[in-house]
């Protein structure tokens, strides 16, 4: 028997296509990115390879181009788009504030790195960076740390800050979690060290506001007061026509108060006011104010009527938050855990009668009848 010619079987077509399945269920993904991006990072840490220097605030930032166009889109454009002048140039000037030149080594890094160590003071002026250049995964990093972070701005002195700055960049949900920290803490947040960075359109969102939590309208009337008062140094300062200058205090004035509520003020308050300075300075403006707040507190509801069909002013009869006892008292349940369940416990209670009372559109929730609750 001839070996050499002996037919060999062959394997068949379904034999061949299980090998191959079985060598690719084999194959193995290795994830080596973590070396990757160290390499990356070396040509920021070690400034190899550059073809670009970023120079900020008077100090140059050695950089290569296709990192920064693979994370910007603006430097994108600036350094690929021949309609622009940068493009050609090997050393471009970046014109930053202060604050965020201080912090854009911390940006630069980010951009080959990934990584960023961010704190309240770092925050706003890293995120001023990341917007401007649109570098959108170091957007949402920040906002995310500012929404969880929010107390703690308050208490050192940031939350105003952090508030103006993204409701003026349309970043809403922070800008909203800001603004009723703010509301709900009023008296603290807005402290007389904040009263130069509260800026008038906040001031004004603010106001607007029913659920702002105050002692009474009274503090809002004084804390406007001591907001102007900063406002008015400030342009004393600003070394404009004095016309000009008595032009724009007339209307800041006319725009802030407009939304203090004072018939939300007692007679003893509105006649206090009577002797203001500033109150005498603007008699006009004021005078109808504090008239349409006596007519409200003395019941004339002809009167209060005719003023709230008015556009705008039916907040003006609308109380807020307000914690003085005239407008709330504290209920104390005596061993509250300890009750069992379903126990029942009396309370009276009732809140002083006002000119809304007797009109039949409801400007606020009242009891002025005795109220029993269960527990």
């Amino acid at each position: 028997m001839d070996y050499l010619n002996v037919d060999r079987p062959t394997p068949s077509s379904s034999f061949m296509k299980d090998a191959e399945e079985k060598d690719a269920n084999d194959d193995l993904e290795v994830d080596n990115s973590k070396c990757v991006l160290q390499k990356i990072a070396t040509l920021y840490a070690d400034q190899l390879m550059s073809d670009l220097v970023l120079e900020v605030g008077g100090v140059s930032y050695p950089a290569h181009r296709l990192i920064l166009c693979a994370n910007s889109e603006v430097f994108q454009v600036m350094l690929m788009n021949r309609e622009w002048s940068e493009w050609r140039e090997s050393r471009i000037v970046l014109q930053e504030t202060t604050s965020a030149a201080a912090v854009f080594p911390l940006f630069l890094k980010y951009l080959y790195t990934g990584q960023i160590r961010i704190s309240h003071q770092t925050v706003l002026p890293v995120l001023s960076l990341a917007d401007k250049y649109n570098v959108k995964d170091l957007v949402t990093l920040c906002l995310c740390y500012m929404s969880n972070h929010i107390a703690q701005a308050a208490r050192l002195g940031e939350i105003v800050a952090w508030m103006q700055y993204t409701m003026a960049c349309g970043h809403n949900d922070v800008a909203k979690a800001c603004q009723n920290f703010v509301k709900w803490n009023f008296e603290w947040a807005c402290s007389e060290r904040e009263l130069p960075r509260l800026e008038g359109d906040a001031l004004l969102a603010l106001l607007q506001h029913s659920d702002l939590v105050l002692h009474n309208e009274m503090s809002a009337h004084d804390f406007v007061v001591r907001w102007l008062s900063v406002q008015r140094e400030r342009l004393n300062a600003s070394g404009l026509p004095e016309a000009e200058v008595k032009a724009h205090w007339e209307s800041l004035v006319v725009a802030v108060f407009s939304h203090v509520r004072f018939p939300m003020m007692c007679p003893k308050q509105l006649a206090k006011l009577l002797l203001s300075p500033l109150i005498q300075e603007h008699k006009e403006f004021f005078m109808e104010r504090l008239a349409i707040a006596m007519s409200y507190q003395s019941g004339q509801y002809e009167r209060v009527s005719e003023v709230m069909s008015l556009p705008g002013n039916s907040s003006l009869f609308t109380p807020r938050l307000y914690t003085e006892d005239t407008w709330g008292s504290v209920l104390a349940v005596d061993n509250f855990h300890s009750l069992p369940c379903y126990h029942t416990r009396p309370f009276i209670f009732s809140t002083r009668p006002c000119v809304s009372d007797a009109d039949t559109q409801v400007l606020h929730p009242r009891y002025t009848e005795d109220t029993a609750a269960s527990y």
